[in-house]
């Protein structure tokens, strides 16, 4: 047997690997730091402002930020957000997308200038304020859920992708009598799981990540959700913080406030990054291809 050709390491590589591995680190310090953090005390932390290890750590960011029962109030309205949003985004804009991609569909180019046209250019959020008041839906989920429907950027980047797919498979599946539907159900979906996995994500992170809607429909405080939750959390904690400042209240009766805003960023990304794993080989391919396809 032929004896394999160990392939030389030349400086070029030794360069590369340096120049990424020093990216790398770049990148992901500050998560670290933003991390080290939560577990520091305020006074470790006033002593030096770049950390690496805490000599001391502590769970009072962490205490204060999961004491609090806002944050469950929180964490229950944004997973209803995910559980009924983000089906609801996913219907919606594979109908439109597969509008889109249809080649025979009447108006088709004239649907996508429009559509493309909001892209740019938008009602305000008045307009929608008053709409959502007169079907009586503010201070309720589906004023927040119904407010965000169709994301355009998600809806092209899936026509384009449908538009990729075979037409002999639609064809062939028309002259067996299949309707648009059954079409969607039983050739595009299994064909287009790597679209369906990149839209999912930007949809979850979206509604993982809503607070702008629910602060202008919602006022009720047990139905706020996660992000709007965190902000009063670290809010009243700099509250606290300034009147320790003055001398009101001594400083071990509040948990340190920049801890409490890290650990605050850090319960916000950890579900995100326990769910991207899942997608993320799929995420690559259905972006490039959506993007790239017309």
């Amino acid at each position: 047997m032929r004896k394999r050709k160990k392939k030389k390491i030349g400086g070029m590589d030794i360069f590369v690997f340096l120049v990424l591995t020093l990216g790398g680190i770049i990148i992901l310090f500050p998560f670290w730091n933003m991390l080290v953090i939560s577990f520091t005390t305020q006074k470790e932390y006033m002593q030096t402002k770049l950390l690496f290890f805490p000599k001391n750590p502590v769970w009072d960011a962490y205490k204060a930020l999961l004491g609090d029962g806002r944050i469950w109030i929180g964490f229950r309205t944004t997973f209803l957000y995910l559980i009924l949003g983000v089906p609801l985004n996913l219907f919606l804009t594979t109908c439109l997308a597969y509008g889109l991609s249809r080649k025979d569909y009447p108006g088709r180019k004239l649907i996508r200038g429009l559509i493309l046209f909001t892209m740019l250019f938008g009602g305000g959020i008045i307009p929608l304020y008053l709409v959502m008041k007169s079907l009586n839906l503010t201070n309720t989920i589906w004023a927040v859920i119904l407010a965000y429907g169709v994301n355009t950027f998600n809806a092209i980047l899936m026509s384009n992708f449908f538009s990729s797919l075979p037409e002999s498979l639609l064809d062939s599946a028309k002259l067996d009598g299949a309707g648009d539907w059954k079409m969607i159900q039983r050739i595009i979906m299994p064909l287009s799981k790597p679209i369906f996995a990149t839209i999912s994500l930007f949809y979850i992170v979206d509604r993982w990540n809503e607070w702008y809607n629910s602060m202008i429909f919602v006022r009720k405080s047990s139905l706020q959700p996660l992000q709007l939750v965190l902000r009063s959390i670290v809010i009243d904690s700099q509250v606290k913080a300034k009147i320790s400042s003055m001398g009101v209240v001594a400083v071990e009766e509040y948990a340190f406030d920049t801890a409490i805003k890290m650990a605050a960023v850090v319960v916000t990304i950890i579900p995100v990054m326990c769910v991207f794993p899942f997608l993320q080989k799929h995420f690559v391919k259905g972006v490039m291809i959506g993007a790239v396809k017309s």
